[in-house]
C-alpha cells in the first residue's frame, strides 16, 4: 500500500510539472491566430505558442524586399462583405470590422510591415490567448486511456517548461530555406541573408538558382543595375495566369521575362541543381562547371587544373564567370523538434516539404496532430489557395468544425430550409461565397435531402476530400441523397504549356456548359453518399467520384451567375430532374387551379397556398404576370371562354359567386379521362 502510494505521488508530482491546456497551437502566424480566434469564440481551453515577442514573425523579414504578392482589392463595386472577401487575400476572418486589410493599406500589392502590423491588432484586439517567446523545442506523446485521442502532447519550450495538450494544432508554416548541396555550394548566397540594396549589385554579373517568386523578386530588385542575370531551375517558369496556381510566377516578379525574350542579355536555364558544380578562381569569379568533370580530381589543385564544360563545348551556356550566385529555392517544414513517436514524415516526391496530412489536414501518423496554414498546403498543393491567406483562413475554419463535432458534440453548422427554396440557396452561395470561390476543387457545400425531397439542410464549406466521412465527421446524417457543389476550371485550361488566351476560349451557351474554361459552379449529385471506395476510385483529376448526376453552371465574364435563362433555368430543371419535382413558384391562381386538375401540388403551392401564405395579389402584379406569360387574362372571359367578365379583380368574384354552374377548366376533362 506504501509503494503504491508513493509511485502515485510520483505521477502526481509529475504532472504538476505540465501546464494542461485542451488545445495548442504551435505558431502565431496568420493561420496560428486564425485558429485562437474560432477557439476563443466557442470558449475552448487553448494557448498559441510564438517564438518570437510578436505574431506573423515570418513576414517580419519575408519577402525580403518586402512587397507582398496577395491582393488588396479595396473597391469591387459590391457592398457584400463574403462576396469583397473573394478579392481581399490578407484579411483574417472574424466579426470585428475594424479587423479588414482594406482598411490598414490602400496598395494593391502591400508592404510586409503592413501585414505584420495587422496580424498584432488582430492578435491585440481580439484579446487571444498568445504566449510570446516561447520556442517549442521538443514535441512527444504520452499514451493515456482517458485522453481524446488516446494519448496526450507534451511540449517542452526552450526554457525547459512542459506543457501538456489533448489536441495539437501545428500551425508553424515554412521556414526552414531549402539548401542543395554540391561541389562549390560554399559559395552561394542565401535568399534569407543576401544584400537587397540594389547598388551592391552594380555592374555584377549574377546567377540566381530557382525560379519562383522570391527568385524573380530578387532579380526584378537588382534587374537595372547588374550586367545580366541568369536564372537556372529544374523545371520551365510556370506563369500563375496560365497555370491558374496563385503560388507560381505572377506578373508582378516578371520583369525578367521581358529581358530575355526580348534579347536584353538576361535569361532563363533549364538543369538538376545537384549536377552542378561552382569552382572560385583567383579574381574572386564564380565557375559554372558540371560535377561528374570533378570526379576523382583534386580540387584544391587550382582552375587550371580542373576541365571545364566550354573547354569540350566552346558556346556552353554559362561559360561566362560570375561575380554572385544566389540560392532562392523557397522553404521547407521543420521536422526537427518532433520525436519520432508522433510519426511525422515528409511528403513524396514533390511534396516532400511538407508534412504527410489526411485531406481533413489530420497527420497520417497521429490522431489528433491537426496542420493548418502553408505546411498543410500538401492536400491542394498547385491545384488551390490552402498555401496562401485567402485559402487557409477557410481550410482553418473547415478544421476547428471538424474539431467541434469530435471532441465536444457539436455538429457542423446547418441551415434548413423548404425544398421551394433549394435553387435559391445553391445560386445565392456560388454569386457571393468567398470559401468555395479561393478554395476550389476543395471546400464544397453540401445539401442534405430530407425524405421525400420536401426539405433540405445546407452545409457551407466542407473538405471534400472526406466527404465518405460526412457522417461521422459533422454529426448529419445523408440517408435520402445529396447535392455538393463546387467550383472548378476546365478539365484542359490550365497548365505551365496552355495558352489561355487562345480565340474563343470562352463558352457562353448554356447548352455548352460542361465545355466552360474559367472557374465556374458544378453541382454533383448523389442518390447515396460516397464511399472511401468511390473516393479512391474516382477520375484523375477529378475532386469527387463520378456521380448519378452532374450539371455545370455555364462560366460567365462577370462571375455574375443570376442570368434567369443562361444560369438559372437550367440549374433549376436540372434540380427538377433529379427529385422528380416541380421547383417553380405559382401564384395563388395557378395553384388553385393545380388543386383541381393535378393529383400532386408542387412544393411552392403545397408551403405556401395551401397554407393560405404568398405573395398578396393585385392588379398591377396580376397585369404584369398576364403580359409576361405566366397567367392567362381570366379578366376578358370566364372559364368557359364565352362571356365577358368585369376587369375587377371584386366583379369576377362576384360574378363567380352568383354562377350556380361551378365553371370546370378543359384540362380537368383530361384528368377525368385519365382517372376513368
Amino acid at each position: 500500500l506504501g509503494l503504491a502510494v508513493y509511485t502515485g505521488s510520483l505521477w502526481a508530482a509529475s504532472d504538476a510539472s505540465f501546464l494542461y491546456h485542451d488545445y495548442c497551437v504551435i505558431g502565431a502566424g496568420p493561420s496560428g491566430l486564425q485558429a485562437a480566434y474560432y477557439l476563443q469564440q466557442t470558449g475552448r481551453d487553448y494557448v498559441v505558442f510564438e517564438r518570437s515577442h510578436a505574431p506573423g514573425s515570418f513576414f517580419a523579414l519575408y519577402p525580403r524586399h518586402r512587397k507582398l504578392i496577395s491582393i488588396n482589392k479595396r473597391y469591387t463595386g459590391k457592398s457584400n462583405s463574403e462576396f469583397n472577401l473573394r478579392h481581399d487575400w490578407n484579411s483574417l476572418l472574424s466579426h470585428d470590422r475594424r479587423l479588414l486589410f482594406r482598411r490598414y493599406s490602400r496598395d494593391f500589392f502591400p508592404d510586409a510591415d503592413t501585414m505584420v502590423r495587422y496580424l498584432e491588432d488582430f492578435a491585440s484586439l481580439l484579446k487571444l490567448r498568445v504566449q510570446y517567446n516561447t520556442a517549442i523545442i521538443h514535441v512527444t506523446l504520452e499514451r493515456h486511456e482517458q485522453a481524446w485521442n488516446g494519448h496526450y502532447f507534451l511540449l517542452t519550450d526552450q526554457d525547459r517548461q512542459n506543457y501538456k495538450c489533448s489536441s495539437l494544432l501545428v500551425a508553424t508554416g515554412m521556414w526552414v530555406p531549402n539548401v542543395v548541396n554540391f561541389p562549390g555550394s560554399e559559395y552561394v548566397e542565401g535568399y534569407e541573408t543576401v544584400s537587397i540594396n540594389p547598388e551592391d549589385f552594380a555592374g555584377q554579373t549574377v546567377l540566381i538558382l530557382g525560379r519562383g517568386n522570391s527568385a524573380f523578386e530578387t532579380a526584378e530588385n537588382i534587374l537595372g543595375v547588374t550586367n545580366f542575370i541568369h536564372m537556372v531551375s529544374r523545371s520551365r517558369v510556370h506563369l500563375s495566369w496560365a497555370t491558374h496556381y496563385v503560388g507560381d510566377l505572377r506578373a508582378i516578379n516578371n520583369g525578367l521575362l521581358d529581358t530575355y525574350q526580348l534579347k536584353s542579355l538576361d535569361g532563363l536555364l533549364e538543369g538538376d541543381l545537384e549536377d552542378l558544380a561552382i569552382i572560385k578562381d583567383k579574381k574572386g569569379k564564380l565557375h559554372i562547371t558540371l560535377r561528374f568533370y570533378l570526379e576523382n580530381r583534386n580540387t584544391s589543385a587550382g582552375i587550371d587544373s580542373i576541365t571545364l564544360p566550354q573547354d569540350e563545348l566552346d558556346n556552353f551556356a554559362t561559360r561566362a564567370p560570375y561575380d554572385r550566385v544566389i540560392r532562392c529555392l523557397g522553404w521547407k517544414f521543420d521536422f526537427s523538434i518532433y520525436n519520432r513517436s508522433l510519426r511525422m514524415m515528409p511528403g513524396k516526391g514533390n511534396k516532400k516539404k511538407y508534412p504527410q496530412i489526411k485531406p481533413n489536414y489530420e497527420s497520417r501518423g497521429t490522431r489528433g496532430l491537426f496542420v493548418l496554414g502553408t505546411a498543410s498546403h500538401s492536400v491542394d498543393f498547385r491545384k488551390s489557395a490552402g498555401g496562401f491567406i485567402h485559402g487557409f483562413r477557410y481550410t482553418t475554419r473547415a478544421v476547428h468544425r471538424l474539431l467541434e463535432n469530435r471532441h465536444h458534440g457539436v455538429p457542423w453548422p446547418s441551415t434548413g430550409y423548404p425544398i421551394t427554396q433549394l435553387t435559391n440557396s445553391i445560386i445565392k452561395r456560388v454569386n457571393e461565397a468567398s470559401g468555395l470561390y479561393q478554395m476550389f476543387s476543395v471546400l464544397a457545400d453540401i445539401i442534405l435531402l430530407r425524405e421525400n425531397a420536401t426539405a433540405f439542410e445546407y452545409l457551407e464549406e466542407y473538405p471534400v476530400g472526406v466527404l465518405a466521412e460526412l457522417e461521422m465527421q459533422t454529426g448529419r446524417k445523408a440517408p435520402n441523397g445529396l447535392f455538393v457543389i463546387i467550383m472548378e476550371y476546365g478539365r484542359n485550361f490550365s497548365g505551365a504549356d496552355k495558352d489561355v488566351f487562345y480565340y474563343n476560349r470562352a463558352v457562353g451557351e448554356a447548352q455548352h456548359a460542361w465545355q466552360s474554361n474559367f472557374l465556374h459552379p458544378v453541382i454533383y449529385y448523389y442518390k447515396r453518399l460516397p464511399t472511401e471506395r468511390d473516393m479512391s476510385l474516382r477520375p484523375p483529376d477529378w475532386p469527387l467520384p463520378r456521380p448519378d448526376a452532374i450539371h455545370h453552371i455555364v462560366e460567365d465574364f462577370l462571375t455574375d451567375w443570376t442570368a434567369p435563362n443562361a444560369h438559372i433555368l437550367p440549374l433549376r430543371r436540372f434540380l427538377e430532374n433529379c427529385l422528380s419535382t416541380d421547383l417553380r413558384n405559382f401564384f395563388a391562381e395557378s395553384c388553385f387551379l393545380f388543386a383541381f386538375t393535378r393529383q400532386k401540388l408542387p412544393p411552392s403551392c403545397l408551403v405556401g397556398y395551401v397554407r393560405m401564405q404568398g405573395l398578396v395579389g393585385s392588379e398591377g402584379l396580376r397585369r404584369h404576370a398576364v403580359e409576361a406569360g405566366l397567367l392567362e387574362d381570366y379578366s376578358l372571359t370566364d372559364f368557359l371562354g364565352n362571356r365577358p367578365l368585369s376587369d375587377s379583380r371584386e366583379g369576377s368574384q362576384d360574378q363567380l359567386l352568383r354562377d350556380r354552374v361551378v365553371p370546370v377548366h378543359p384540362l380537368q376533362h383530361l384528368v377525368n379521362a385519365k382517372d376513368e
